[in-house]
């Protein structure tokens, strides 16, 4: 059964920590495995959602990552589905890639920024 979580203003329903970030602390949202799949499906804002299993590439890390290892984080009232990275770089969804656009001529012919 899938749960649907309400929208992104309405704190969801997992515990959360403090979790420091660049220029302060937010709260970032405990959630355990067996409920992973379902936030992604509601937070995730493109087409198609990822699996679970699906490496992308962070553009502000210039990192790849599993998308099992995202973090929600909770800021000025608002969810955010965040990076695993997001804490020394700031990267949200908006801001993963595929793997294969990752390569610097894909994007350009910038380097990722480190």
């Amino acid at each position: 059964m899938t749960t649907h979580y309400p929208p992104a203003d309405t704190k969801l329903p997992f515990p959360t920590r403090p979790l420091k970030v660049q220029g302060g602390t937010v709260e970032e949202y405990l959630i355990p495995d067996d409920k992973k799949a379902e936030v992604l499906e509601q937070l995730y804002i493109f087409a198609p959602v990822p699996s679970l299993d699906e490496e992308l590439f962070d553009l502000h890390e210039g990192k790849k990552f599993r998308v099992r290892d995202f973090r929600v984080t909770r800021e000025g009232g608002q969810n955010y589905l965040v990076s695993p990275y997001y804490p020394s770089s700031g990267g949200s969804v908006i801001d993963w890639m595929p793997v294969d656009s990752a390569d610097p001529i894909a994007r350009g012919g910038r380097e990722p920024h480190t």
